[in-house]
């Protein structure tokens, strides 16, 4: 019966991809048309242990990429689901700036069996979406990291707290600006309102597009310092890195946090 009455909405209401618009001649795995599919460049490894970068080789294990060696990032471990280019741009930008909601559902269940395939996810005690500042989220309506958020925490039947990290401080939109610039904007822009919501806990902080990783950064140390055991960062999209990776591995700190 499930069936026949899909195979009558499809007639109705054929299914399409949600990138190009284009009619699906049949139900896959993901709403996306084979050329959209092939445009998803999913990250896989071998790539950094802690920022999840991908190298350039497309053999090898694992290791810390350079920045990493020599600078310790808070979070305990950043993954992403794929690079922010073709597809997974397209869907990001249709979502996030043209208010397709229903994009991104499709793009958090996208994460959700990501992270599932990665990770325990009980080893997490909450989800938190990287917040917006009052004042963005009334231009936009609705805070894209919250959406995708809502979808893995559904997934995983873990709560979502979207109301204990906040965005304090308006700041200027990060895009064009460089990494040093992208690091002073935000710089004690987020804060907690109530500490005991945070502390002692294992938490997995979500957004869509990880470019220099400083907006989540400073999120993280903002978790930290309010007493947050670790924190561990889900992007659905990497941006392509503008650093180089010595080929050597990593030696204690291989990002293997989450046990």
């Amino acid at each position: 019966m499930k069936e026949i009455l899909t195979g009558i909405n499809d007639l109705i209401f054929p299914p399409r991809c949600i990138t190009c618009d284009v009619i699906l001649e049949e139900h896959g795995p993901l709403p996306f048309c084979p050329r959209c599919t092939a445009g998803i460049h999913f990250i896989h490894s071998p790539l950094c242990t802690r920022c999840g970068t991908p190298f350039t080789v497309t053999a090898g294990e694992d290791h810390l990429c350079g920045e990493c060696l020599v600078t310790r990032k808070p979070y305990a471990v950043a993954r992403a689901v794929g690079l922010y280019e073709e597809t997974l741009l397209t869907a990001i930008h249709l979502f996030k700036y043209r208010g397709r909601v229903g994009i991104g559902k499709v793009l958090g269940n996208l994460m959700a069996d990501f992270a599932g395939g990665i990770w325990d996810m009980k080893v997490f005690s909450v989800i938190m979406p990287v917040p917006l500042h009052r004042k963005r989220l009334r231009e936009r309506g609705f805070n894209q990291a919250v959406i995708l958020a809502r979808q893995i925490a559904r997934r995983f039947s873990l709560p979502i707290d979207f109301t204990t990290l906040r965005r304090a401080v308006f700041t200027e939109p990060q895009v064009g600006l460089g990494r040093e610039d992208r690091s002073v904007n935000v710089r004690g822009a987020f804060a907690v309102r109530k500490p005991e919501q945070s502390a002692g806990k294992k938490i997995l902080l979500v957004d869509d597009v990880y470019t220099t990783g400083s907006t989540l950064s400073e999120c993280v140390r903002t978790l930290l310092t309010a007493g947050a055991d670790s924190v561990a960062v889900l992007t659905l999209a990497k941006a392509a890195a503008d650093h180089d990776a010595p080929d050597k591995h990593d030696g204690p700190e291989n990002g293997r946090i989450l046990n």
